[in-house]
């Protein structure tokens, strides 16, 4: 197939990675003797289409303590990290490969599923989400198919296996492992039963825990179509449950296109602000319903007070301003905010005026307040809130100043925040 340079005539063009390195050595021990492992997942995805794999899981005819012991013979560690789903995690030259016994669903909830283990391949994949991940490929290097997947990748489309809407109901995060996988691999218009679907079952995403949604949205935002197809997410309104408000996908589009002239890689916390972040509440609203971690909702936090300091601007404040901006938030706060004005001043996303802040911002030194409590402690000031309220009046006094660093300088405005 054309759009499948690693493949020809259905066979891995450059085996090298099935013949050395620690996927070869994994498959060694783990394949024959009666049982037999393939490669499956995004690596087998990622070799057809001629990219590097990096990432290995297997699937084996081989039940878990065959694996395990298999493994610790071969000198692997070995990690049982999720036995009751047939899973094992291998440890080769340092990385995990998970090996996972074949399976077929008894019973699933829309969150999870009962299993048996099995030995048929074709049975395990027709239980898998979408065509381009039913692949599997043997130590041999032989691609095997069993519902078209080759055929979806080469035209880069993403489809459901059989009926779309069981699928989801299987586990309802496949409605955004759709929307993600689109964005990744896919080429043109949505897969129409796919998408009628995912609008079908939307109420499902309800019982899904907020640390997967979490995760799979902030995969989806760094995606490269993510722009074109977090588009059709809010027309069709299926975001607005998730963040329990309004979701802008055409600031998520500006972003996104303005990265693109910087040459910066897509970020998935910003894109996320500029799909839902207008003011501090918004930060801890999505703190609650994504579970961010203490970290992620300070980053929104920090922005949200930024662009309240340039709410309104259509070009970018004066130096004095940036350095102002730099001080009360922080580099990487003031970062965010300057390129979230951008995207909603209506500036163009290769403006100049705005490179040339996002740069000052990027390089100049970090601006720090150059006297402490210490220091006026040494000037004879003994009282804790008479020091507070002096550093207060000296940083306002210093700002106004446009942050001089000559002592002399210093030195006048210590003295005029000491008057009475």
């Amino acid at each position: 197939m054309n759009g499948l340079p690693g493949l020809r005539d259905g066979r891995l063009v450059d085996r090298r990675v099935l013949e050395a390195g620690r996927l070869a050595r994994a498959l060694r021990a783990l394949d024959g003797e009666g049982e037999e492992t393939r490669l499956v997942g995004g690596a087998v995805r990622d070799l057809a289409l001629g990219a590097r794999a990096g990432d290995f899981d297997l699937a084996t005819t081989a039940l878990p303590d065959v694996v395990m012991r298999r493994a610790a013979a071969a000198g692997f560690h070995v990690a049982p990290t999720g036995l009751a789903h047939g899973t094992v995690t291998v440890i080769v030259e340092g990385k995990p490969i998970e090996v996972t016994t074949l399976r077929r669903d008894i019973d699933t909830d829309g969150r999870h599923a009962k299993v048996v283990f099995g030995r048929d391949f074709r049975e395990d994949a027709l239980r898998r989400d979408f065509t381009i991940n039913a692949l599997s490929l043997t130590r041999d290097g032989v691609a095997h198919d069993y519902v078209g997947g080759l055929a979806d990748l080469a035209d880069r489309r993403v489809r459901f296996i059989g009926e779309p809407r069981q699928r989801i109901r299987e586990d309802y995060l496949r409605i955004l492992r759709f929307f993600r996988f689109s964005a990744r691999y896919g080429e043109g218009a949505l897969d129409a039963d796919g998408l009628q679907a995912a609008i079908g079952e939307r109420e499902g995403m309800a019982i899904l825990s907020r640390e997967r949604v979490r995760a799979e949205l902030l995969k989806l935002f760094a995606a490269p179509r993510a722009a074109e197809v977090v588009a059709r997410i809010c027309e069709a309104g299926l975001l607005n449950p998730i963040f329990a408000g309004q979701a802008d996908g055409a600031r998520f589009a500006r972003l996104a296109a303005i990265e693109a002239a910087r040459g910066e890689a897509a970020d998935p916390l910003l894109r996320l602000a500029a799909l839902a972040v207008l003011i501090e509440e918004d930060a801890e609203r999505l703190r609650e319903r994504l579970r961010l971690s203490n970290a992620e909702f300070d980053r929104l936090s920090v922005l949200a007070r930024g662009l309240s300091d340039l709410h309104g601007l259509d070009a970018p404040p004066p130096l004095s301003g940036l350095k102002r901006l730099m001080f009360e938030r922080r580099r990487r706060g003031a970062l965010d905010a300057l390129t979230l004005a951008q995207a909603d001043s209506g500036a163009s996303p290769e403006d100049r005026r705005f490179a040339r802040a996002s740069a000052f911002l990027a390089g100049a030194e970090e601006l720090t307040l150059p006297f402490s409590g210490a220091d006026l402690m040494a000037r004879g000031l003994t009282h804790g809130q008479r020091i507070g309220a002096t550093l207060k009046t000296f940083q306002a006094l210093w700002i106004r100043a446009g942050f001089p660093r000559e002592p002399e300088a210093l030195a006048r405005l210590l003295d005029a925040a000491l008057e009475p």
